[in-house]
């Protein structure tokens, strides 16, 4: 504790504890009634909800940043740093007290309210009182720093640094063995996260018609589980592409032992810079559509179109979201994944369509990415140590929130996952008339 918070723990003393205090403040922002949580602040003093997930203000700086970063961003940055807490007690975990507050907030009607100019005089004068007044606190170290022109080809390849950059090992404790970092495909709750993952990969071969010669490009092959289950299962001869350096090296290492030099080729390049037309059979793009912006997204198809043969099939399969953060929200987009843009399936569809690709089936998966981030977040827990001593307890909390968050989401269907079949028409394609997917 510093000498300020001491101080100012002595004056709030005098007329109540700094928990009180807060409670009485924050009442018209939380649409009056008791606090629905058990707070405690940094002089030990208690209020709320005893029946509550219990809120722990280990600083005065948690309550500077809400003042500054007001709602989202300012919480997730207190929680980051460990400013804020949300301990696993009395049978409360994250994702459970981030889904009671959540439906606190719609039961109360607090989307959207604004407290009225007094409430706003009372919350200033209780912020100065406790020395929660004064320059914001600096962004906390985990937090994107990305300049540059928005979709510029070197602003996305420092967005996707940011994010997939962390380490090979950082990933693996998280990840099955392939190393599929998007939703796998359950035929059940209960199936195994590699099982699931094998069951995507197999899907999506399946549904491009991959076999023995068949030759495929990978959009944004990641750590190229897409691509050596193709060339391995499949037989197919794949160009891989992705602007992550580690994902290269990791890829290529595999590509090594396995003996698949000449049948995959991984390429540390853009997607607007593939300069293949028209030569390939098919075209794969898992969950990368999603890091290439709205404006940008017309040239992702026009690509995805160009690179295929006449009659060749492409798949993609790409996060949708309504509502006002496209983003993700500004936890997402300040932490995790900078620019991404998410939109209905909808429009998704209709940019496709009018890249002159013909859409032939669109496959909803909302579901399954509730058990592949379960199976991730039990991986997560498992290798915590490890994980805390490669990245460090911010990075740690970072993920935390990221992957109980990104569950939610999908849970409770603020953001879907689909499968998106299409041909590029001029040619004969060999889809089946009926279907078994």
């Amino acid at each position: 504790m510093t000498t300020t918070d001491s101080t100012h723990v002595t004056s709030a003393g005098a007329t109540g504890g700094v928990a009180q205090r807060l409670a009485e403040a924050l009442a018209p922002f939380i649409g009056g009634g008791e606090l629905p949580v058990r707070l405690r602040a940094w002089d030990g003093s208690e209020t709320g909800s005893p029946d509550g997930p219990l809120v722990v203000l280990n600083s005065v700086d948690a309550v500077r940043r809400l003042l500054w970063h007001p709602g989202e961003l300012g919480a997730a940055q207190a929680y980051v740093t460990g400013e804020l807490d949300v301990p696993e007690v009395d049978g409360w975990d994250l994702d459970k007290a981030l889904t009671y507050a959540f439906a606190v907030a719609k039961e109360r009607g607090l989307s959207g309210t604004r407290p009225t100019p007094t409430a706003m005089v009372k919350a200033v004068r209780t912020a100065l009182d406790l020395g929660a007044l004064g320059r914001p606190p600096a962004a906390p170290a985990s937090q994107a720093q990305i300049r540059g022109r928005l979709h510029s080809a070197l602003r996305d390849r420092r967005a996707i640094a940011h994010h997939y950059d962390l380490s090979n090992e950082f990933y693996s404790l998280i990840l099955e063995p392939h190393m599929a970092y998007s939703s796998g495909y359950h035929t059940t709750p209960e199936v195994p996260l590699q099982e699931a993952q094998e069951a995507k990969l197999d899907l999506v071969c399946t549904k491009l018609g991959l076999e023995e010669g068949s030759t495929l490009l990978d959009i944004g092959c990641g750590w190229g589980s897409m691509s050596l289950r193709a060339a391995e299962k499949f037989g197919a001869k794949v160009v891989g592409v992705t602007i992550a350096a580690e994902q290269k090296k990791f890829i290529d290492a595999r590509i090594a032992e396995r003996g698949l030099e000449g049948q995959v080729e991984i390429r540390l390049q853009d997607y607007r810079e593939v300069p293949e037309r028209g030569t390939f059979d098919a075209v794969s793009s898992i969950e990368m559509g999603e890091h290439v912006g709205q404006k940008n997204y017309p040239t992702y198809a026009e690509v995805l179109h160009r690179s295929v043969k006449p009659g060749g099939r492409v798949l993609i399969q790409q996060m949708s979201r309504t509502g006002k953060w496209p983003g993700g929200g500004p936890f997402i987009e300040s932490f995790i994944a900078p620019d991404m843009y998410m939109r209905p399936i909808g429009e998704t569809v209709a940019f496709l369509e009018r890249s002159g690709l013909e859409v032939r089936d669109v496959h909803g998966l909302r579901e399954h990415y509730v058990h592949t981030v379960a199976g991730w977040l039990e991986n997560f827990s498992a290798n915590r140590d490890r994980l805390v001593e490669l990245m460090g307890e911010e990075v740690y909390r970072v993920w935390e929130l990221y992957l109980v968050g990104g569950s939610m989401a999908f849970r409770d269907g603020r953001m879907g996952v689909d499968q998106i079949l299409m041909v590029r028409p001029g040619g004969q394609h060999t889809l089946p008339l009926v279907r078994g997917w």
